[in-house]
């Protein structure tokens, strides 16, 4: 650098770093600064978050030229800098969420991740700075249509939160360019909470990993793009943005929502939900050998369980209890779409032949073979496909009201609780030490008291309730028919919130 250059440095503002870094610092922030086209205020805060990680590198042992290269303006790409331009319609699954959205009913989870050391904000701040562009579906704002709803790309700073509050409370998605997800953080854990219009439960996990990979990446630990973690600087591909439902063969008769109502569980529905998030940690080995043993799935054990629990939280005499349990179709119909690519099946139960669990496996087993079969799933794509060629051309200001009924009627009323099971998630060899342990909550609706949802990491199997009302019944008489089992879960989570 000559003489000249190194005074105009010297002399250069740069209202970041300490001083005794300024000329180092100077040309990687003048190069950051130009790969951001975004109004002053979100460009300056930026700006900030990447200074605010350099100093906490360096403070960890790392030099600042070792913490520029893992900052490098490369892992920007272009997606600051360019216009926002794009729009995406939103898939046939996902159509109705927010035409039929309040705010005391709207389709969010959350999928969370437990580090075995406490979570560096200001990192984890970068790995969403860098990540977001590989998910351009999920950089977006809900726009209203004249006819459906879309999702317009949104360039701004996305924002980790920390993590406060109820979980799975309401998204303002309506508010001018506002997120469609959160990602938040506390003490050692990392969760997102997303809208169901954006993904479903894969799409979700593999936005989850894929952070997780690049925060560990700042921190020094580079990882492979393996179990479902993504190259943030890779290339999206058409696969992972496809709305698969309109390339699923059409066999049969379109056949699957219409059923009737179930009961729900009793207790008076809390005005704050979720008012409570529970989670049972189960020994995965052993819940396998205990389902095993009864000759059933693990999904086929825990519905029994829930039949029998929630039997036990009702004063009904009468009727049926049905359990609304996704399929994802891609174990069907192969697809590395990132999008909402999830049936469901309804597993229904006379309250009357709800006394022993053990003896309602085989009737849940043989549910579960034929409603989540191939053949029944794809017949209810054809009536998803069907319905929204039906509705397609009716204004958006006249469908809403309508939707918002039709949902009531063929969603949550015809199901007393749900099951959604994610299965055993992996990630990539070099971070997975790293990690404790994940759960998985689903967001409660305005009619059903609770929602259950499991996940697998390791040697834990999580089951989580997320609750609509303050009564106990059905999670006290839950935990004591896992450990009559032997399964001796430990219970942990959030503390009731009474009105």
């Amino acid at each position: 650098m000559s003489k000249k250059n190194k005074k105009q440095n010297k002399n250069k503002k740069v209202p970041f770093v300490s001083e005794q870094i300024n000329e180092k610092t100077i040309p990687f922030f003048d190069r950051i600064s130009k790969q951001i086209n975004l109004p002053k205020r979100e460009k300056k805060a930026m700006l900030e978050d990447f200074d605010k990680a350099l100093i906490m590198l360096n403070a960890s042992g790392v030099s600042f030229e070792e913490a520029m290269h893992r900052l490098d303006v490369v892992n920007l790409g272009g997606f600051y800098s360019r216009p926002a331009t794009t729009w995406f319609p939103i898939d046939n699954a996902a159509k109705i969420y927010p035409v039929s959205m309040s705010s005391d009913n709207m389709a969010l989870f959350r999928l969370s991740v437990y580090l075995k050391e406490d979570v560096i904000p200001e990192i984890l701040q970068m790995a969403l700075t860098f990540t977001i562009k590989r998910f351009p579906t999920f950089a977006t704002s809900v726009k209203k249509g004249i006819f459906w709803h879309y999702l317009e790309t949104t360039k701004r700073r996305y924002v980790a939160l920390p993590d406060t509050g109820v979980p799975c409370h309401h998204i303002k998605v309506g508010a001018s360019g506002s997120q469609t997800f959160r990602l938040m953080c506390y003490k050692n854990r990392i969760s997102v909470e997303l809208f169901h219009i954006l993904s479903d439960g894969t799409g979700g996990m593999a936005f989850l990993k894929t952070i997780v990979a690049e925060y560990f990446r700042i921190l020094g630990t580079p990882c492979e793009s393996t179990n479902g973690v993504l190259p943030v600087n890779g290339i999206v591909s058409a696969g992972e943005l496809t709305n698969e439902f309109p390339n699923v063969p059409t066999e049969g008769k379109p056949a699957g929502f219409m059923d009737k109502t179930a009961m729900q569980f009793g207790g008076k529905l809390s005005k704050v939900r979720p008012c409570q998030v529970l989670h049972f940690k189960l020994d995965a080995a052993k819940l396998k050998k205990v389902a095993k043993s009864r000759n059933a799935t693990v999904t086929a054990y825990l519905l029994s369980r829930m039949f029998a629990a929630g039997r036990n939280a009702c004063d009904e005499i009468s009727g049926e209890f049905s359990v609304m349990v996704p399929v994802n179709m891609r174990k069907y119909y192969p697809s590395e779409t990132l999008r909402n690519f999830s049936m469901y099946c309804g597993i229904r139960e006379p309250l009357t032949d709800i006394k022993n669990a053990d003896d309602l496996i085989p009737d849940i087993t043989a549910q579960l073979e034929k409603k989540a079969s191939k053949e029944s799933m794809t017949k209810m794509v054809a009536s998803t496909n069907n319905m929204i060629k039906l509705l397609r051309f009716i204004p958006l200001f006249l469908m809403a009201p309508v939707a918002k009924r039709v949902y009531g009627v063929l969603g949550e009323k015809i199901f007393s609780t749900t099951l959604s099971n994610l299965g055993v998630v992996k990630f990539p060899a070099e971070i997975e030490d790293k990690i404790e342990s994940l759960d998985f909550v689903l967001g409660t609706v305005s009619t059903n008291r609770l929602a259950c949802s499991s996940v697998t990491f390791g040697n834990t199997c999580t089951f989580s309730v997320s609750k609509n009302t303050a009564d106990s019944s059905f999670e006290d008489c839950f935990y004591e028919l896992l450990c009559a089992d032997g399964l001796d879960p430990v219970v942990e989570g959030s503390v009731l919130i009474e009105d």
